[in-house]
Order: C-alpha cells, then structure tokens, then sequence
C-alpha cells in the first residue's frame, strides 16, 4: 500500500508504522528486568545476605530441599562444658584437675576445660604428662596422680566408671587411682536453629537434613531438637557428597547445601545452590558458595528465600504489565487510533512505571 500510494494514504500508514514501532519498544522489559534482579540483590545485602548473581536469585526462589552441615551452621562450632556428673569432689577442683592435666594440650576439649576453670593455668604445678592416643591424659597435679580421658582410659587403668547417657564428650576422671566423677563437653547449638528450620518449613521447603561426621546419638539428639527432617551421621566429606548427590535424584525441586568448613566446599559446589558462613566460614567455603550469610545466622536462609520469591513476583508483574499495555497500544495503533503521544506513553510511561516498581525489591527484606 505505502508503495503504490494506493488511495493518497501513504502519510497515513507511516504514521501508523512509526506509532507501531515506538509502541513496541522492549524499553520496559529491559531496563526494568535486570533491575528487579539488582534491587533483590541490594535487599538481600543489606540484610547481610550477599548473592553473588542474579541466577543465584532465582535459582534460591525454587528451594525445596535444605542440607545443612552441623557445626558451625546449626551449632556455634565452640565446645562448652555443660555437665559435671558422679562427683564427689567439689565441681570447680575437679575442673582444676582437668585443665591442669589437659594444660599440654591445644585440642578444642582441652581449651573448653580451660575455659570453664576461668583461672590462669600454672604450669609448675603439673609434671610427668602422659598422652595415651585416642585415650586421653595422665598426670601429677600437685603431687596427686591424674587421669583425664575417655571410657577406654579408664578400662586400660582398670578403674571402675559410670556411663553417661548425655550428649556429648564424655571425659572421665580419675584421682589417685579412684573414679572421681565425668565432664561433659558439648558443641552449643545456636540460640536461633530451631525457628530458622521451622522459618524454611513455613517458607515452603518440603525437607531438610542435616549431614555430620559425629557420633549418632549427638546427631540425633540435634536433630531431634532443632526439628530436622533427616539426618546422617559419622560421614567423611566424600560421604556427604555421596548423600547429597543421592539427595539430588530424590528432590522435585532444587537442592540448597549449608556449610562452613574447608571440608564442606566439595559439596557446596556439588549443590543446586552452595550457602556459606561469611563470619567464621573458611575461605575455601567462601569461595565455593553462592550465596554468603555474613552473620552466621540460619535464620537468615528463609529470607533469603522470601527476598528471592518476591523479586521475582515483582520481575513477573513488570512483564505482564508491560506487554498488556503494549499489546492493547499495538492493536489500537495498527486500526489508527492510538497517535504517536500514546505511543510514547506505552514506552517511556510504563518504562518508568516498571522500574518505579522494581525499586520495591529493594525493601523485600522488610516485609
């Protein structure tokens, strides 16, 4: 038609033309998609959540399946301890006892048994240190025979003992050849576990597990108490990746992995979606992950989750708002009634429209 100038119309359906050219402008679309995504990312950070890519974002919203790692995610990582039991002695010289017996030693138990004495240690008084591997320690604490160790100590002494059904690190001790009561040493469970387990549960996570290499009744009790789904215990890093691939056969949606440790970035990377420690996680875990809770804490992960759902509600509202409106402005411009004002209005009017709506993901963490 415009080339035969059929009619003396040609002015006319070049207006049209340029009205349907204007109108079809992807402007909105690409300027306010990325910007969802940049704005849920800025949200997120600003809650110490830091995401490293906008596919990260997404691949988060679609999180059926959380596997944490115990210590250092769901646990502080520190050893307490939290018990003395079957003791005779006065409770704070037994802990003497142990902490000088122990003073020789850099171990984690060690340094908790330091750490619930609370006095400086005086090495003078402590001689003939003895360490039986795998058993525990003997030694002469002011002029007294100390044994400091586990049940297999004991046995290989022949001093009778009592059994100790708490969870945790059982150190048994023993005073001038006679059974003087047990420590108990345990890994803390954060404050805030439990809620943020039942945080991913509300948030729509269908199942979540926890994997250890401790022993499996501490893991048990754990998770018993945080209310974990699933849990495995004793395994080697090899072996979590092992539970974790078998996991990912198993799970209809995707697979977020929670780690800390230099051990845990095999599985981090092997995940769907790696979340690390960012305060006392290791560089390697760090690295490895996706998404970084700078905090430490748990509970951080179902916001994580909501901030994602809510970014991409707010890329999927821009999307159909803007081809609603320019659909209705094409076909209104094609029959000659939209002019080139409503063009323009379609394109730059629903361009700032949309990106005015995108700027919402920037406060998805308070809602």
């Amino acid at each position: 038609r415009l080339v035969g100038g059929m009619d003396g119309q040609w002015e006319q359906w070049i207006y049209r033309a340029l009205t349907f050219l204007v109108t079809s402008c992807p402007c909105a679309l690409v300027v306010s998609i990325p910007l969802s995504f940049f704005a849920g990312i800025g949200g997120a950070s600003h809650e110490g959540i830091l995401i490293k890519g906008s596919n990260y974002l997404e691949t988060l919203s679609q999180v059926k399946t959380v596997v944490f790692d115990k210590t250092g995610t769901l646990t502080k990582g520190v050893f307490e301890v939290t018990a003395v039991h079957h003791s005779d002695m006065d409770e704070q010289k037994l802990l003497e006892y142990a902490a000088l017996a122990e003073c020789a030693s850099s171990h984690p138990i060690s340094k908790s048994l330091q750490k619930a004495y609370g006095k400086a240690i005086d090495r003078s008084r402590v001689t003939d240190i003895q360490e039986s591997s795998g058993h525990g320690v003997t030694a002469v604490v002011d002029g007294h025979t100390v044994a400091a160790g586990n049940s297999k100590l004991m046995v290989q002494l022949g001093i009778p003992y009592h059994d100790c059904h708490s969870v945790g690190t059982i150190i048994h001790m023993a005073v001038d050849g006679q059974y003087a009561g047990h420590i108990v040493i345990s890994d803390v469970v954060k404050p805030n576990a439990k809620a943020a387990i039942a945080a991913l549960h509300k948030a729509g996570v269908e199942k979540t597990v926890m994997l250890t290499g401790d022993r499996a009744k501490v893991a048990d009790h754990v998770a018993q108490r945080l209310g974990v789904d699933e849990v495995h215990s004793e395994l080697l890093p090899a072996d979590k990746v092992a539970q974790v691939e078998q996991l990912l056969s198993r799970s209809g949606g995707k697979l977020a992995f929670v780690g800390d440790g230099i051990n845990d970035a095999p599985v981090l990377t092997r995940a769907d979606i790696g979340i690390a420690m960012g305060a006392l996680g290791s560089d390697a875990a760090i690295e490895a992950a996706d998404v970084v809770l700078m905090d430490d804490d748990p509970a951080k992960i179902a916001l994580a989750m909501r901030i994602s759902r809510r970014t991409l509600r707010i890329v999927y509202e821009n999307i159909v708002f803007a081809l609603a409106v320019k659909a209705v402005c094409l076909v209104l411009g094609a029959i000659g009634i939209a002019n080139m004002w409503l063009a323009i209005g379609a394109d730059v009017g629903v361009m700032v429209l949309a990106v005015l709506n995108a700027t919402r993901a920037l406060s998805a963490g308070k809602e």
